[in-house]
């Protein structure tokens, strides 16, 4: 059996299965060692002509052979049969409640992890834990308890009756599996390192394969196929390598039970003959002990399995509970109000730095800005300036310090990040969208998967037109991560997706950037219309796509370099005018090549 701190409540939880599962067991295992018996009295009857009822030899004939042989042994038959099953449903059944139930635990921690726990781990290695390594605990579980409460049995009750029947010959046989047992102690030590070292490069090949699947196109754009297989080679070898590594140490393993089991058959055929030639055993007797040993066999081979199993079972288990352990670094403070259900939109940047844990630098440096409940703000800056890290920082996606962002005019850090988010739609740079409906896909957002809401919210988004082209229109389905569609049209989705929550904070992250010119002045007006009174961010490189918005906040560095309307902008800011006129001749630029 598997022990761990994230393992041990579950023998607790499901104490009554395992009970009755490791009971049935016991009785079977009584039943089985009924047998040997049965089968000393039809070798002595057929020898001797005599069977043996309550210590007095009586004729072997029909009637004996029916009723104390025949019988019983259907008895047994129907019992084993009976409690196999029984223990089964019970011990099995086990282990698959505990995989659903750790799964469900490590899928839940999961998604409370912050941003930072998954820069560091990787996709592949993530999946190798909800796959490869819980089905080595389930293994450990269920068969596990299987092998552990049946070696007990059985092997006690085998070398019980065969020590009453000769002291001697019983410990002749032990010693060897004693030996195996130590033996197989010292093998499965080194087998837990190796069956780590084995799933480590499980995990690596995955992620490796993962991430080339998602970037095939890049792959092919820049014809490094020949590069990609030449690494997916290199680590497929050291994979090989730890597998063979592995499997040596279980065929050793193997090899030495058996090496074993075969030394003491011939202990007992030696030894066991020697005492029926001298008249201490007799044919039937001899048979009736190696049928014992044929019990103790099993639990001894379970044993030294068990041992290979635990060696894997613990590797597995301490990476899942890495997983489980590691620390929810985002998370509600101690003075967070409970009472705080909706916001107005009200929000307060005062003299925020931000550093993203591990970096180098700083993101944003004494950032001070305020936006105010139901305006539009447009954000502008040069590629790494920090208009995303504001996105992030709004929506709690990072701590803050105390007093540094507030939220209609309360300390961002005294609000449930689930109230913050809640009242807050986003649209990221990267668009995700899920292998499901564009239906599903845009009513996500929402509690309602009404059609028509979801074809109002397409329609804002100006992407209405182009779902109406699918042959399933919005049931259509979406490819992994939205490769059906159009970059555009990706980002329309995203949009509609947003506005379908109807949230007082809205948050666009450079989502009009794929669209052309027509397309973003369609969705712009949209928004200015739709969203009167609720705050509405637009995070752009384009000045004109912002320059419409109350007020422009640009930003470079990570600092605030102005805030205001475009008019007051090109009156008092040198920056901004240069970022207009070098847009503006870009544009020019690109019409000219346009017309030749």
């Amino acid at each position: 059996m598997l022990f761990g701190k994230h393992i041990n409540r579950y023998y607790l939880k499901y104490f009554p299965l395992i009970f009755f599962g490791c009971l049935s067991l016991l009785i079977v295992d009584y039943f089985s060692l009924i047998v040997p018996e049965l089968y000393r009295e039809v070798i002595n009857g057929m020898n001797t002509g005599y069977g043996t009822v309550n210590g007095q030899s009586v004729p072997f004939d029909m009637p004996f052979l029916l009723n104390r042989v025949c019988l019983p042994l259907l008895v047994v038959i129907l019992v084993v049969m009976t409690g196999r099953f029984c223990w089964r449903i019970c011990l099995f059944g086990t282990g698959t409640r505990v995989e659903r139930d750790l799964r469900s635990k490590m899928f839940d921690h999961c998604k409370d992890l912050s941003h930072q726990y998954y820069q560091v781990n990787k996709v592949g290695d993530l999946m190798s834990l909800f796959t490869n390594d819980l089905d080595t605990i389930t293994e450990c579980v269920d068969m596990g308890i299987l092998m552990s409460f049946d070696a007990v049995f059985q092997g006690t009750i085998s070398i019980v009756k065969m020590a009453r029947m000769h002291g001697w010959l019983t410990l002749f046989c032990m010693i060897p599996m004693a030996i195996l047992l130590a033996i197989s102690t010292v093998i499965g030590i080194s087998m837990e390192k190796k069956w780590d070292r084995r799933q480590q490069t499980y995990s690596d090949i995955s992620d490796f394969s993962q991430e080339n699947f998602s970037g095939l196109s890049v792959i092919k754009a820049f014809v490094k196929e020949a590069k990609e297989l030449l690494a997916f080679r290199k680590l497929n070898k050291k994979n090989e390598e730890a597998n063979v590594d592995f499997t040596k140490s279980a065929a050793l393993l193997e090899a030495l039970i058996f090496l074993f089991v075969e030394s003491v058959t011939g202990i007992i055929l030696g030894f066991g003959g020697y005492l029926v030639y001298q008249g201490i055993f007799n044919v039937g007797q001899l048979l009736e002990f190696i049928g014992y040993f044929s019990a103790v066999v099993w639990p001894f081979m379970a044993i030294s399995e068990l041992i290979g199993m635990l060696a894997r079972g613990k590797a597995s288990l301490k990476r899942v509970s890495a997983l489980l352990e590691a620390p929810i670094d985002v998370k509600d403070a101690e003075t967070v109000s409970n009472d705080i259900q909706t916001l107005n939109g009200e929000i307060e940047f005062r003299n925020l730095t931000f550093r993203y844990p591990g970096a180098d630098y700083d993101a944003l440096k004494n950032m001070s800005f305020h936006i105010r409940a139901g305006e539009n703000i447009g954000i502008i800056g040069r590629t790494g300036s920090g208009k995303t890290t504001i996105a992030d920082l709004i929506l709690r996606t990072f701590n803050l310090p105390e007093g540094t962002l507030f939220l209609d005019g309360m300390d961002v850090n005294t609000i449930p990040i689930k109230t913050v988010r809640e009242n807050a739609a986003y649209v990221p740079q990267d668009n995700f969208l899920f292998s499901d409906t564009i239906q599903n896909n845009i009513s996500f957002a929402s509690d309602s998967d009404d059609e028509e809401k979801v074809r109002a919210a397409a329609v804002l988004a100006d992407v209405d037109g182009n779902i109406s082209e699918f042959s399933e229109q919005y049931h259509t389905i979406l490819g992994e991560r939205g490769v059906t569609v159009s970059g555009g049209q990706k980002q329309r989705i995203s949009i509609a997706r947003a506005l379908m929550k109807n949230a007082p904070i809205l948050i666009l992250d450079d989502s009009v950037s794929a669209v052309d010119v027509n397309t973003e002045k369609t969705i712009l007006e949209n928004l200015h219309k739709t969203r009167r009174g609720k705050t509405t961010i637009l995070i752009a490189h384009r000045i004109s796509t912002v320059e419409n918005m109350d007020r422009i906040l640009l930003i470079d560095n990570g600092e605030v370099v102005a805030m205001g309307s475009h008019e007051e902008l090109m009156k008092t800011c040198p920056t901004y005018q240069k970022m207009v006129v070098a847009q503006s001749m870009e544009e020019e630029r690109k019409e000219g090549t346009d017309n030749v």
